[in-house]
């Protein structure tokens, strides 16, 4: 077995191979995030140089957008078109053309009128209604965006409805950040960074949250919060869900797999901190994963719970 695989369950093997290194598609970044497969390539953003990247088989590596305003996480909504949230300008923003990045509608940039913090991560249910986390990364420093004061009470998780009603569904994270949906979008998970006190991983107060909770969707609202999976080491960034409720979260020392009861079976193991990833490829079930100022690509036979 390779020594980027760690299996702890048998089952791991029938997931990934392991057998072999994963691939470096794009190298050269300084802290690479928020990857999403659109159109036959995978695009991503390197935050602190403020540029968005895309990557195809073809090409290779090339820059799309050079102000990006620091944007971080992406997602696709249902009729496919990016969204992104952007530490620099705090909000969250939905991208009209693939070939002119920089045509955006916004679709949140306040809550009760005060300006959100740091749009982090994004996802997109099925009724339309966008998610997204908000932590201060982007205002503690100017490394991920402008420093600057929050205007809010704590860091929220968001719900913004299809009438563009921002409603707060979750106040008491320390930073939340990745989030995903199961497979029946019944339940939503949602990283909390907390144990990060600075801009880098060497900063931690491992005494703050650094797990994922997992909470049950009742008419719209979330309910029934436990501590799903506590990351050692590192804390949890950018996580995915697959087409059975494995949950894929990143980590300092790459992915933990997770089954649907929080035990984990297996990791990819990269040599630097990881930020989050991302299924896609021809088929959907290659896994890019995006790893300080590096994207990786390793084979699977997995897919997202969103294309179920």
């Amino acid at each position: 077995m390779s020594n980027y695989f760690e299996t702890l369950n048998p089952l791991f093997d029938n997931f990934i191979d392991t057998s072999g290194e994963p691939d470096i598609i794009a190298s050269d970044c300084t802290w690479t995030e928020g990857p999403v497969w659109l159109n036959s390539a995978l695009y991503f953003n390197d935050i602190p140089a403020k540029r968005m990247l895309k990557w195809t088989e073809a090409k290779g590596t090339e820059v799309v957008l050079l102000n990006s305003e620091f944007a971080n996480g992406n997602t696709l909504d249902n009729n496919g078109h990016m969204i992104s949230c952007e530490h620099g300008g705090r909000r969250v923003i939905r991208r009209l053309d693939p070939q002119d990045p920089t045509r955006v509608d916004v679709i949140a940039q306040h809550y009760n009128g005060k300006k959100l913090n740091s749009p982090n991560d994004v996802i997109v249910r099925k009724d339309g209604s966008v998610w997204f986390t908000d932590p201060p990364y982007g205002i503690n420093c100017d490394i991920e965006g402008y420093a600057a004061d929050s205007e809010l009470d704590g860091n929220h998780v968001y719900r913004v409805d299809t009438d563009g009603q921002v409603i707060a569904v979750a106040t008491d994270f320390d930073k939340p950040n990745g989030l995903a949906f199961s497979p029946d979008q019944t339940q939503l998970y949602i990283a909390d960074s907390g144990a990060i006190l600075g801009a880098s991983f060497p900063d931690m107060d491992r005494t703050r949250p650094h797990h994922i909770r997992r909470f049950d969707i009742i008419n719209n609202q979330l309910q029934n919060s436990h501590v799903f999976y506590v990351v050692e080491p590192g804390v949890p960034d950018g996580l995915r869900v697959d087409h059975e409720g494995y949950v894929w979260t990143s980590a300092m020392d790459g992915i933990h797999c997770l089954t649907p009861e929080g035990e984990v079976i297996g990791k990819i193991r990269l040599p630097s901190p990881t930020s989050n990833l991302c299924f896609g490829g021809p088929t959907g079930s290659d896994i890019f994963i995006t790893s300080s100022d590096r994207v990786y690509r390793v084979r699977s036979t997995r897919r997202d719970a969103v294309h179920v």
